[in-house]
């Protein structure tokens, strides 16, 4: 074996000279990714602070979160296969350095152009932070049943991460500043790019190619592709579905991606090397999030809405009533990692997207003079325990599929399913919304009164749950379509894709 042969073996395992603890590994990693997680939904209460204070108009606004969600899930197949080529741990640090940076130049932002332009190199740094964390977890824990259980902990933090932003959001606007939102993510990051530099193992790069296999047409074309239809839909809510502003966007977006295609399947070293995607539990997992991850974001978006300006809370108060959310996440991400075993991978999912389905349609009972103990807590409980039984299926058949070498561009691959398709849901969904609120209205006849403006609010949130739990629905019907059973066993998908004995 040469020397190059030599280190690309043992690329991403622990230093033959220490041993470093993998459930500290997994700690250090997990604390980067809650970050990720955390501010996606982080902003959301302070959404009517940030709005007055930068003055923003009310349909900039909704950029102070798209931003962040568009470059990320545009620029995480760029960051998986980053870590690959230049070495994870390097890639790593350095997109936590970058996160980190530009949560500070949030934090003391002075106009919205400015914190636009920073959660976007939020979501940049975040795009490499998010694929090579969770393609380190892989290749770190090396038996079956031992990343079983540290996937567990990391679907927690996937889905449970979003429900403590709102949270975490809420009380930081309420007693200190919206500002405080972005200073909390400095230590933090500090902390973990001090602790990763001393205690990550030495983690080579997988291929030996460096620059030569940095597919950089294939990069441009696939976030290019991907950001372009995201915002041609987030703009139809404004200018309708069949504007030339929207068809050319999104048209322009598939033009994209068909190039990308093409690309991918003439360069010499592919950004997505599209023999991947014969994997069919990878193919199965990355489409079933693309619909699940659009019913999951509608969740903190419209409940946040609704629990704010329908039932009055503060913004501490709204995101301390997701805290139901976040503990039946909690418990059913543990309670999945038990059940996987004798139930399978496929049936636990499926179960999954089943209950978190009757949670959503709980959640269209909601009304304009309701109760949050009664039309809001049972629906949250309900697809909170959905979600933790969901998430850990599918993040096992998508990285189990794939061979070792091939784990940062599958971990890459579920993380821009769940971002692209977060985006696409809402976007879709808040279309809708806002199409019922306008039909409403207009069926009254005469100018609204106050109530009755609530009311259609009301009515276009509950459009957007039914629609939200049909996603799930759909979602569990790929699932099942796409996966056999035997496909579904935990040890045929886990054990033999990475060449592990038993």
């Amino acid at each position: 074996m040469t020397l190059s042969e030599s280190a690309v073996a043992t690329a991403d395992a622990p230093s033959a000279e220490r041993h470093v603890n993998p459930w500290f590994v997994l700690v250090i990693v997990c604390m980067a990714q809650f970050m990720v997680v955390l501010d996606s939904t982080i902003v959301n209460v302070a959404l009517p602070a940030i709005q007055r204070n930068l003055h923003f108009t009310v349909d900039n606004l909704q950029w102070v979160v798209n931003a962040y969600t568009l470059v990320l899930g545009g620029f995480l197949l760029l960051g998986g296969r980053a870590g690959d080529l230049f070495g994870r741990k390097r890639l790593f640090i350095l997109g936590v350095m970058l996160f980190t940076f530009a949560s500070l130049m949030n934090a003391v932002g002075t106009s919205a152009g400015m914190l636009i332009f920073f959660r976007a190199l939020q979501g940049f740094g975040a795009a490499f932070i998010s694929p090579i964390a969770l393609s380190i977890v892989t290749t770190t824990f090396t038996d079956g049943r031992q990343r079983a259980k540290a996937l567990a902990v990391w679907a927690a933090i996937a889905v449970g991460g979003a429900s403590i932003g709102l949270i975490l959001g809420g009380a930081l606007t309420e007693y200190l500043s919206w500002r405080w939102n972005f200073f909390i993510n400095i230590p933090v990051g500090i902390t973990v790019v001090i602790v990763a530099w001393r205690v990550l193992p030495a983690m080579a790069p997988v291929h030996k190619l460096g620059w030569r296999g940095f597919d950089l047409a294939g990069a441009a074309t696939a976030t290019g592709g991907l950001m372009s239809i995201v915002y041609g839909i987030v703009g139809a809510n404004q200018y309708g579905w069949f504007a030339a502003r929207t068809v050319g966007f999104i048209a322009g977006g598939i033009a994209l991606l068909v190039a990308f295609l093409l690309i991918e399947s003439h360069v010499e070293h592919p950004l997505v090397r599209l023999s991947i995607f014969k994997t069919r539990t990878l193919r199965a997992a990355d489409t079933t999030m693309l619909i699940v991850a659009g019913g999951m974001f509608s969740v903190f978006f419209f409940a946040s809405l609704y629990v704010q300006e329908v039932l009055g809370f503060s913004p501490l108060r709204a995101g301390l009533s997701f805290l139901p959310l976040t503990a039946a996440i909690i418990i059913s991400a543990n309670v999945s990692q038990r059940v996987i075993g004798p139930l399978g991978i496929k049936t636990t999912g499926l179960i999954g997207m089943v209950v978190a389905a009757i949670g959503l349609g709980l959640m269209t009972m909601i009304s304009a003079n309701g109760s949050y103990l009664t039309e809001v807590l049972p629906g949250l409980v309900v697809m909170g325990f959905g979600l933790g039984l969901t998430f850990m299926p599918l993040t096992m058949l998508a990285t189990y599929g794939s061979d070792a070498e091939d784990a940062g561009l599958a971990s890459g691959l579920l993380n821009a399913s769940q971002q692209v398709g977060g985006a696409l849901g809402l976007a879709v969904l808040s279309t809708l919304a806002a199409q019922q609120v306008t039909s409403h209205l207009s069926g009254l006849g005469h100018p609204p009164t106050s109530f009755e403006q609530m009311t259609a609010a009301v009515s276009g949130y509950r459009v957007a749950f039914f629609a939200a739990a049909c996603m799930m629905i759909v979602g569990a019907i790929l699932l099942s379509v796409l996966i056999t059973s035997r496909e579904a066993r935990v040890d045929d998908v886990a054990v033999p894709a990475m060449g592990i004995d038993g």
